[in-house]
């Protein structure tokens, strides 16, 4: 009865495995992750040593050929056993690997021969066989239930429920050896019973262990991929911003101008146009080395006349805009009048002059209109000045006098 019942058990399991395998090697072609691949050849050494057993009970073989079964099973249940840790260890500890190929495969082949040599009974092999499993599994378990990693957390538990379960099954084989007097026979019985029946058992806990990774699997790919979506939008958000900035001012470009419109929409702006005064002269003389370090004075001056909401814009070569968010016309003229002083008293770039136009934005107006109007009005005020200048030709002249000789 008692074997009638393995052979059942044994052959219910190894169909289990087959199509846990079978699920593993359809996984590991779209998941190309380390632990997949060596859980994968678990479960196919693991369908191995099972239907080795089950040829085992149903063919009659000399004592040569259930030697060589024996070692073939226990050299095939070492190496599902390794290699399942080693997945699991590696789910646990990205990278890590615990044994390497060589030394996984003389431990398997060392278990080989030591079931054919040594272990001459099936409660020697199954003694043998569920006692390392066990001992692996449960330490295998407690070291992913420490991490506290969510993603490993069911993983731990179906190690740690096929450990106790071979634990369990290693007890009754070391029972089943005992001397026939030694047990009663109810007892005998009742450890004849579970043994026959503990490959169905197992089926369960190789369940949870296949599900269990699978869970694992999926979290770890569902996490590599926000990961990786966060990177994404980090560089964009890089991209974007280079995209909006001025390299040689670090100002924000007109590409911002529609944002900062839209920023001001309903609670309306102050809009300044500035133009430089002169600047192709200075290009044209003095070299676009002296223009460029003239471009970023001017941009540090803005920064240092305007608030940190303001949003400042080099609109194009020598003009620039500001958008003065909730501020008045007046506001926006005296912080021009500042940095118009601020630029004149910078002994280095005395000359540094602009032309401005400031005009209103009310709330819910098109911006569009608005920056024209402020382009007409800066445009106003370089004729007014120029013919300020002109009326002034001294003063004029003192000022370009000597300016760029000590720009760097």
């Amino acid at each position: 009865m008692g074997a009638l019942l393995y052979q059942w058990s044994a052959a219910a399991q190894l169909v289990s495995v087959f199509m846990i395998a079978l699920f593993y090697t359809t996984l590991a072609r779209s998941v190309r992750r380390s632990e997949v691949v060596w859980w994968r050849a678990s479960w196919w050494w693991n369908f191995a040593a099972l239907a080795v057993t089950v040829a085992f009970w149903l063919f009659t073989l000399p004592p040569v050929g259930n030697s060589l079964i024996r070692g073939v099973y226990v050299g095939s249940k070492t190496a599902c056993v390794l290699l399942l840790v080693q997945g699991a260890l590696a789910m646990r500890h990205p990278g890590a690997r615990w044994l390497s190929t060589r030394v996984l495969a003389g431990v398997s082949v060392a278990a080989a021969l030591s079931g054919v040599l040594l272990l001459v009974s099936v409660d020697r092999v199954g003694v043998a066989v569920q006692g390392l499993m066990g001992v692996l599994f449960l330490l295998c378990g407690v070291n992913l239930l420490r991490g506290r990693v969510a993603l490993t957390k069911w993983l731990g538990v179906g190690f740690l429920l096929r450990g106790a379960i071979a634990i369990v099954e290693a007890a009754g084989y070391l029972t089943d050896s005992l001397p026939a007097n030694a047990l009663t026979d109810d007892h005998a019985r009742l450890v004849s019973l579970f043994l026959g029946l503990h490959s169905a058992i197992d089926v369960a806990g190789e369940w949870l262990l296949a599900l269990g990774g699978v869970l694992a699997i999926t979290r770890r790919t569902q996490n590599e991929m926000e990961s990786a979506n966060a990177d994404l939008r980090t560089v964009q958000d890089q991209l974007r911003n280079l995209a909006d900035r001025d390299p040689l001012t670090s100002l924000a470009n007109r590409r911002a101008l529609a944002a900062a419109f839209r920023s001001v929409y309903d609670d309306g702006a102050a809009l300044v146009f500035l133009d430089l005064d002169g600047f192709k002269n200075i290009n044209d003389s003095l070299g676009h080395a002296v223009g460029d370090a003239c471009l970023r004075r001017f941009a540090d001056a803005l920064r240092n006349s305007f608030r940190p909401e303001d949003v400042i814009v080099r609109y194009a070569g020598d003009e620039f805009v500001i958008v003065c968010a909730g501020a008045d016309v007046g506001t926006a003229e005296a912080r021009v009048e500042s940095m118009r002083d601020r630029l004149l008293q910078d002994p280095v770039l005395p000359t540094i002059q602009f032309s401005a136009g400031v005009v209103a934005l009310a709330s819910h107006e098109h911006a569009d209109a608005a920056l024209e109007a402020a382009d007409s009005a800066m445009y106003e005020n370089k004729k007014a000045r120029a013919m300020d200048r002109a009326s002034r030709p001294s003063i004029a002249r003192a000022r370009l006098s000597g300016t760029f000789t000590a720009m760097p």
